[in-house]
């Protein structure tokens, strides 16, 4: 990514959303771009790892946790498949977990929290579409941005 979110703001502020959200930044990258991908989902990741071992191609997946940092979404495993499949990045409208281990791992994560408490794994939920959080709505195939000030979207 080569503009900032703020600077991508402060040119095309009406184009886009920003997700009002405390994220905090888990993986080793901070600066991460790409299409969205989504899944909606809530204490249940199982939906999150299916999408997450199938090619990435610099996607970014932006992962509707209804805001529970209850369970974790993600963890060390299941990150390194978005690696190993070419993922960009995560946005969790949620937790994860084995923080120590994200941060050593070449792929932009942000979430709410950390809980090292594992989630369902039915495999409840929907993938590929709209989501809304943090006064942002993301459909598949926007344009998402990140940086250490935080998340915006196309509309």
């Amino acid at each position: 990514m080569t503009v900032s979110t703020a600077d991508l703001w402060d040119e095309r502020g009406p184009e886009l959303y920003s997700i009002a959200l405390n994220f905090t930044d888990f993986g080793d990258k901070v600066a991460f771009s790409g299409p969205a991908r989504t899944v909606r989902c809530f204490e249940d990741n199982a939906l999150v790892k299916t999408v997450l071992s199938q090619p990435g191609d610099g996607a970014v997946l932006v992962i509707d946790g209804g805001g529970s940092i209850a369970t974790a979404l993600m963890g060390d495993m299941i990150a390194g498949l978005a690696i190993d499949n070419g993922w960009a990045g995560v946005v969790i409208n949620g937790a994860v977990r084995d923080r120590e281990v994200l941060s050593t791992l070449d792929i932009g994560i942000k979430a709410l929290a950390s809980n090292p408490r594992k989630s369902g794994k039915t495999g409840a939920g929907d993938h590929d579409v709209t989501v809304e959080f943090g006064g942002a709505t993301i459909r598949p195939g926007a344009m998402v941005f990140a940086d250490a000030d935080g998340v915006v979207v196309d509309r």
